[in-house]
């Protein structure tokens, strides 16, 4: 059982100070009683009216494992608990998250600690206009310079609370937005302000829509509005602090038929920050995305360069907190165990980035094809180092500037991988995986030196009958560096509608010699879906698009319910 805690009368028991939670309460009123009398309104008129929502709750009984590194635990459960509300009528929708992490799972730092109701909004219609008041997510173009979203296994939750208006005219989407960043359970001080237009020139265009082109151009700014702090550059000299840091982004995307161009532009202005050493020199960010794709053919080509992009509402922290903007990474996002060993987060100095990605179908009865069809994936992935000169960047100065085109004497990381899915037969599938990896631990991690590895990867998924299938992995990784070799099985039995039996171990054949083992039973029934077993996680990185959270290791029972209404 979860220990009793104080009751609290405030909206929200947490870290934030009396203003913050005075400033919920009444967010809180207006994001509720007035969509409630909007939808009496709507309710009394025959009007549809929908209430949605979900639950999700992770809990884990926590043991210790002094061999893998797990701690005696200080609590006898660990849980995150979400609970999100939705009202929808015709003119009105509200929403609101009611959070409970008083005992976080493991890896959430202790600023996570709190429950309450951190985000509320409250949106109007009203023909092509939509005002949101509340906790705002969005997006500028590909976030370089605005990214507002939740990311519940990386604990990141960086909406905005404030407002947001939305105008949608024939070709032109515009955008505004205002107010302060989540961090935890409270909001940074520096206040926010952005807009964003995108415009469809093929809408106007007949000669373009006749030939199947699209061009839509894209134009953002961001404000960030900081109060100095005293940062000292010696121990006489305080630095001088920008108050107003601005971004802009601009981007073009073309598109006819089956081809695809994007290129973006994105900058910043001076803002000396904990990321880079209080230095004053401006950051930019471009990209090239070109793709192709049609039946049974698709191919993929990115470049970007970043540097000194990193944009937070907070400029002395550090860690994946306050984040403004984001920076997705040009390496693929594996779902295999062993290729995902090492995953990449997006470099805060700056990167040159490039991807490559071929995908094509073999037709049924064609010699490589074969009864069925094969697919064959190519990717590459290949980030580096800019080319920065040695010297130190003294605080308090414009710091080292980096050859454009230059290339550093450090590769990240760099990722080549195969991947082939061929039916074997009316019921069986077989997918097969080989990957080159090289994983820079030092740039990523802060130590442990170039990793090399080759990893193999089958896959079978038997279809026994129709409502039975089994489903088996093997993964082999094969290195000299780090803890050495890793081995990993799994066994998937599913019985529709209902079960599903899941057995697991990660192995390291290497310097430890560890089993990292899971068994799980899973259930669904209607919109319910519960989870439980007992697990032994290894320490390590959770990553999804560049963004990482360092995980400790863990043991014990684990449950985990979903139920979406």
């Amino acid at each position: 059982m979860v220990p009793k805690t104080n009751s609290s009368t405030s909206c929200s028991r947490s870290r934030a100070s009396e203003a913050s939670r005075n400033w919920l309460v009444c967010l809180l009123a207006l994001a509720w009683l007035l969509p409630l009398a909007v939808v009496a309104q709507d309710a009394q008129q025959g009007k549809p009216v929908t209430l949605s929502g979900s639950i999700h709750s992770e809990i884990l009984v926590p043991q210790e494992d002094s061999i893998i590194g797990s701690p005696k635990p200080d609590d006898r459960v660990l849980t995150n608990t979400y609970v999100d509300l939705s009202l929808a009528s015709r003119w009105v929708d509200a929403g609101a998250r009611f959070e409970f992490l008083e005992y976080p799972m493991p890896g959430f730092e202790a600023d996570f600690k709190g429950w309450g109701v951190p985000n509320v909004w409250v949106k109007g219609k009203f023909n092509k206009v939509e005002l949101t008041l509340g906790s705002v997510y969005d997006q500028f173009g590909s976030g370089f310079i605005f990214r507002a979203y939740e990311q519940r296994s990386l604990g990141v939750d960086n909406s905005i609370m404030g407002a947001r208006v939305v105008t949608r005219l024939d070709g032109i989407t515009l955008k505004a937005l205002t107010g302060r960043q989540r961090r935890y359970w409270d909001w940074n001080k520096a206040w926010i302000t952005g807009a964003d237009a995108e415009v469809d020139i093929d809408r106007w265009s007949k000669a373009m829509r006749e030939h199947d082109a699209h061009l839509m151009l894209g134009g953002s700014w961001v404000n960030k509005r900081e109060a100095e702090e005293d940062i000292m550059a010696d121990a006489t000299h305080k630095l001088h602090l920008p108050v107003y840091v601005n971004a802009w982004d601009a981007r073009v995307r073309y598109q006819q038929g089956p081809f695809n161009v994007l290129l973006e532009y994105g900058g910043k202005t001076q803002d000396p920050s904990f990321d880079n050493g209080y230095t004053y020199r401006p950051g930019h960010v471009e990209m090239l995305s070109v793709s192709y794709s049609k039946q049974g053919l698709s191919a993929l080509v990115q470049a970007k360069r970043s540097e000194r992009m990193n944009f937070r509402s907070k400029r002395s922290m550090s860690g994946i907190s306050s984040m403004i903007n984001h920076l997705p990474a040009f390496s693929m996002e594996h779902t295999y165990a062993l290729p995902a060993l090492y995953p990449y987060a997006t470099h805060s100095d700056g990167e040159w980035a490039y991807q490559a990605e071929l995908s094509y179908l073999f037709k049924k009865g064609s010699a490589i094809g074969g009864k069925y069809g094969t697919k064959v994936k190519l990717n590459f992935s290949h980030i580096h180092a800019l080319d920065v000169p040695e010297a130190a960047a003294a605080m308090g100065t414009d710091g080292p500037k980096a050859s454009y085109w230059g290339w550093g004497d450090q590769t990240y990381y760099q990722d080549f991988n195969v991947q082939l899915e061929r039916k074997l037969s009316r019921t069986v599938k077989l997918n097969l995986m080989y990957m080159n990896q090289r994983y820079n631990k030092t740039a990523v991690e802060g130590e442990g030196g170039m990793v090399r590895s080759n990893i193999v990867v089958g896959e079978v998924r038997w279809n026994i009958s129709r409502k039975v299938t089994l489903r088996g992995e093997a993964q082999y990784l094969a290195t000299r560096d780090d803890q050495g070799d890793w081995l990993y099985g799994l066994l998937e039995l599913s019985v529709a509608p209902h079960w599903m039996l899941t057995v697991a171990d990660l192995y390291n054949s290497g310097d430890t010699g560890l089993h990292y083992y899971q068994a799980l039973a899973t259930y669904n029934v209607k919109s319910h879906r519960i989870q439980a077993g007992y697990v032994r996680n290894r320490a390590g990185y959770n990553c999804s698009g560049g963004v990482c959270r360092y995980v400790p290791a863990s043991r014990g029972f684990t449950l985990t319910y979903n139920y979406n209404f």
